[in-house]
C-alpha cells in the first residue's frame, strides 16, 4: 500500500461527498434544522438513534445541543437525548426484548407527539433504527433520516430523509457529522444568535 497516495485519495473522496452534500442535500439539511427548530420552540425535544459509529454520532450531536456549539452563543441547554448511551437500558433490552428492539422501547418511553426523532443508519437499513421511526410515527413525532448510498428502507420510511451522497461507509459517517454540525449552528444562530 502508497500509504502517501491513500491519504492524499481519502481527503480528495471526503472534500469530494461534501462538495455533492452541498448540491444535493442543502435544501433537506435545511428542512431539518427548521424541523428541530419548531420542535423546540414548542417544548418538545430531539431523541436520536443510530448504531456503533452512528451511535457516537448520537451522543456527539446530543451533547452539542445539550451543553452548546458555539463557544459565542450563550443560551440554556436544549432537549437532546441520544438512546445509544444508557449501557443498562441497551443490555437489558438486548437481553429481555431482543436488540432489534431497543431503540423502540426507547422512542416509546421517552417519546412524546411532537418531538423528533433523528434516526442514523448509513445504510437505511438497520432493524432497530427502522422500528425507532415505526414507533415514533406511531406517537405522531417528526422523524429525520440521516442515510447513505440508496438510502435504504428508512428513506421511505422518515418523514425528512438526508442521503450523503457515498456509497463508502467512512465517507457517510463524515458527512452525518458534517451535516449534524451545521445543523447545530443553525439551530443555535436561529434562537439564540
Amino acid at each position: 500500500m502508497d500509504k502517501r497516495k491513500f491519504i492524499s485519495e481519502s481527503l480528495t473522496q471526503s472534500s469530494e461527498t461534501k462538495l455533492k452534500i452541498i448540491k444535493e442535500c442543502s435544501e433537506d439539511i435545511l428542512s431539518a434544522s427548521e424541523l428541530i427548530i419548531d420542535a423546540f420552540r414548542n417544548g418538545n425535544k430531539l431523541l436520536l438513534c443510530g448504531n456503533g459509529g452512528s451511535a457516537a454520532d448520537c451522543q456527539h450531536i446530543a451533547a452539542e445541543l445539550v451543553i452548546r456549539l458555539s463557544h459565542k452563543v450563550k443560551r440554556p441547554a436544549l432537549p437532546a437525548i441520544a438512546l445509544t448511551t444508557d449501557t443498562s437500558y441497551l443490555t437489558a433490552g438486548g437481553n429481555d426484548i431482543g436488540f432489534e428492539n431497543v431503540f423502540a422501547r426507547g422512542v416509546e418511553g421517552l417519546g412524546a407527539m411532537g418531538d423528533v426523532l433523528l434516526a442514523i443508519s448509513t445504510s437505511g437499513n438497520s432493524e432497530n433504527v427502522i422500528r425507532a421511526v415505526q414507533t415514533a410515527k406511531s406517537k405522531m413525532m417528526k422523524t429525520i433520516g440521516f442515510l447513505g448510498g440508496d438510502g435504504g428502507k428508512l428513506k421511505s420510511l422518515v418523514d425528512l430523509p438526508i442521503v450523503i451522497p457515498s456509497s463508502n461507509v467512512q465517507r457517510i459517517q463524515e458527512g452525518h457529522i458534517t451535516v449534524a454540525h451545521i445543523i447545530c449552528e443553525i439551530i443555535e444562530e436561529e434562537l439564540y444568535g
